[in-house]
């Protein structure tokens, strides 16, 4: 079941985040290792809940969260007409779901976002040296549109793929009619 997060959910976000530190520092990938990061990360969580941005995916426990956040100025440009996309951000499953095609899930519900919402894209960026994370989103339907490294930012791997793409048409997610 997909539903909005709220403030009660923060805890098992972190615990999310943490075990995504830990896979990834395991795999040699240099993205979130540092804990100090992790303040700031719980600060921009705490605004996107309180503006109805933060989703979780639950069943028994938040097994996925996903943010469907404003265009991040640092990468797109206003050639890019940022308004005619969703944004995803903070996709993150637990290992526990591996093999369920959980990731790939969200995605095509923020397809269905976009569609709703009469916009054609659904973007996203990625840290730049995380080439797993790259191949992942190209092989759910995404398109490199550039890298932009700004010195303050390890992001910038910016992808789309067209609202109309739904590559897990037999699993959809659903969500909680009470939201």
């Amino acid at each position: 079941m997909l539903r909005l997060a709220t403030t009660a959910d923060v805890e098992a976000l972190m615990a999310l985040r943490i075990e995504a530190e830990g896979w990834l520092a395991a795999a040699g990938i240099d993205q979130w290792r540092n804990p100090q990061t992790r303040g700031p990360a719980l600060a921009k969580w705490m605004a996107d809940i309180e503006a109805s941005r933060t989703w979780v995916v639950e069943d028994q426990s938040v097994l996925a969260t996903v943010t469907l956040a404003a265009a991040d100025m640092d990468f797109w440009q206003l050639d890019d007409s940022p308004d005619s996309a969703v944004y995803v951000a903070k996709l993150i499953t637990t290992r526990a779901a591996k093999g369920s095609s959980l990731g790939g899930r969200l995605l095509d519900w923020a397809g269905s976002q976009a569609r709703a919402q009469g916009k054609p894209w659904v973007r996203l960026d990625c840290w730049r040296d995380n080439l797993a994370l790259q191949k992942f989103y190209r092989a759910e339907g995404f398109e490199h549109v550039r890298t932009e490294a700004p010195t303050h930012r390890l992001s910038g791997w910016l992808g789309q793929r067209s609202a109309e793409v739904v590559r897990h048409p037999g699993t959809v997610l659903s969500e909680d009619a009470g939201r």
